[in-house]
């Protein structure tokens, strides 16, 4: 039984629920009336048997029997009530009768003067009995008095007639109960529509809130219990979306600094094994060139003046690498002090050239600039200056073909565009995401011929990163552009 009851959905609960209570109301209501309305109208009649009394009473003491406005009220009362009347006196000469064949009446008043009265029911002046008439066999409840001026009263009404009403009454109870069956069963249809819709919304959105779907809301409103119910899941739904999107940024955070941890200890691993791999060959060459100076051996001043050239130089180098690695992590810690101001990035320009003339002489490379005019931007001077060297340093190294190295500066949307343009082999396009990560060469070979460690364009990242700025490389047929930008104001 419990299953079942679980099967079923509230609506339909609701209805077994409804339906049978309203047939034990109407079993209990054909019940009550069957058992006990017999007893209440015998209760009814009884009460209007002693007013037709009374009021007899009052007529025969007012001598108001020959009045026939009297009459006629005394009438309309008996009749009203269905209750036959009969007043005789000793003589049993009628004076007063609602019926047209009193002969019945007078027998039964002649029987009860002779004394063979009815059981006693009431008590006082009159009397009030059930009595079977031995004819027809019907039963009716009567009273019979005798006043003072010895007259006799007798008033009868049927019994049969009020069981006859009882059971019309059963009936018209029955019919209107399957009536009213039938129209609370559409009522409780629909009002369990009513009330079942919400609960069934609110089921589906609680599926939905289960599935992290939170947009979804209960719509039906309203200021009863549900109504507030669903302003509940609504609010409730509003609050696990804001909680679950602070975990979820919280998650991310925590992922982001795990993998942040994870990108440092690689970057740590790969950076000591990167400067282990670029110490190694000139502190080689420092010892092996040393060892050879302190064993003697070579006499000749000039070979012993290269073998120190070869130390200095090397020395120079893991120097130069030094000073870059300490820059670089200044910026990237941000520990390094900048100073904007502004400054001529023209003149700054022409100044890095003149610094590499020697350079570019040993390249025989022709450097070119689009302008003279003075170009004032808002930088650090002291890091724009690293990035332009680079830049330019970076483009003798790898100039070849027509040995040019173009520089420009152009003006767009606001900012000043400097870029530098070398011809010669373009940058693989695997290689050109990765160019600005420390220690990659695209060209190793040609960077140790150089002396390069791949750090320059590390250092350029760094210092235009630190200025919010944007800076790249494009590949041409005929060569490689790097460019960086500054705001003019």
């Amino acid at each position: 039984m419990k299953k079942f009851g679980a099967k079923l959905s509230i609506r339909k609960k609701m209805m077994f629920i409804f339906v049978g209570l309203i047939l034990f109301l109407l079993i209990l209501l054909v019940f009550v009336n069957g058992t006990f309305a017999e007893w209440y109208y015998m209760a009814n009649k009884r009460s209007d048997l002693v007013s037709i009394y009374k009021e007899i009473s009052k007529v025969q003491e007012k001598d108001l029997l020959g009045n026939d406005s009297e009459v006629l009220k005394l009438n309309r009362m008996t009749e009203r009530n269905n209750v036959s009347v009969l007043l005789i006196d000793s003589s049993m000469r009628v004076q007063y009768a609602n019926v047209y064949d009193v002969s019945i009446l007078i027998d039964q008043v002649q029987d009860y003067v002779l004394g063979n009265k009815p059981p006693l029911l009431d008590s006082g002046d009159y009397l009030i009995t059930r009595a079977r008439d031995v004819m027809s066999g019907a039963e009716y409840l009567e009273m019979w008095a005798q006043f003072d001026n010895s007259n006799y009263l007798l008033m009868r009404c049927s019994l049969d007639s009020i069981r006859s009403n009882v059971s019309i009454s059963n009936q018209f109870i029955f019919y209107i109960g399957i009536l009213i069956l039938a129209i609370g069963i559409i009522l409780v249809w629909f009002f369990s529509r009513r009330i079942s819709e919400p609960l069934l919304e609110l089921a589906e959105l609680s599926k939905k809130m289960a599935k992290l779907d939170f947009d979804a809301k209960y719509t039906r409103g309203g200021a009863d219990e549900i109504g507030i119910l669903g302003e509940s899941f609504n609010t409730m739904s509003d609050e696990l979306k804001d909680k679950i999107s602070e975990l979820k940024t919280a998650n991310y955070e925590l992922q982001r600094d795990i993998k942040k941890k994870e990108q440092v200890e690689t970057m740590r691993t790969e950076f000591i094994g990167n400067v282990s791999h670029e110490l190694k060959t000139p502190i080689a060459l420092i010892q092996g060139y040393a060892e050879g100076l302190k064993d003697g051996i070579t006499d000749d001043p000039e070979s012993m003046e290269f073998y120190c050239d070869v130390i200095i130089d090397e020395a120079n180098k893991m120097n130069r690498m030094v000073k870059n690695l300490l820059t670089l992590n200044q910026l990237e810690q941000g520990r390094d002090d900048t100073q904007f101001e502004r400054i001529d990035i023209t003149s700054l320009i022409r100044g890095v050239v003149q610094s590499l003339e020697i350079m570019a002489k040993q390249k025989e490379a022709d450097i070119r600039m689009n302008t003279q005019e003075p170009v004032f931007v808002w930088a650090d001077e002291f890091k724009v200056e690293q990035v332009v060297r680079n830049y330019v340093s970076n483009a003798l190294n790898h100039v070849n073909e027509n040995r040019i190295v173009d520089i420009r500066i152009e003006e767009r949307d606001g900012k000043i565009r400097i870029s530098v343009f070398n011809t010669g082999e373009p940058i693989p396009e695997e290689d050109i995401e990765h160019i600005w990560e420390k220690f990659y060469k695209v060209d190793k070979a040609r960077t140790r011929e150089y002396g390069g460690n791949g750090i320059g364009l590390s250092i350029v990242k760094a210092i235009m990163e630190s200025f919010h700025q944007n800076y790249g490389v494009k590949n041409y047929e005929n060569g490689v552009q790097f460019w960086f930008e500054l705001d003019k104001k």
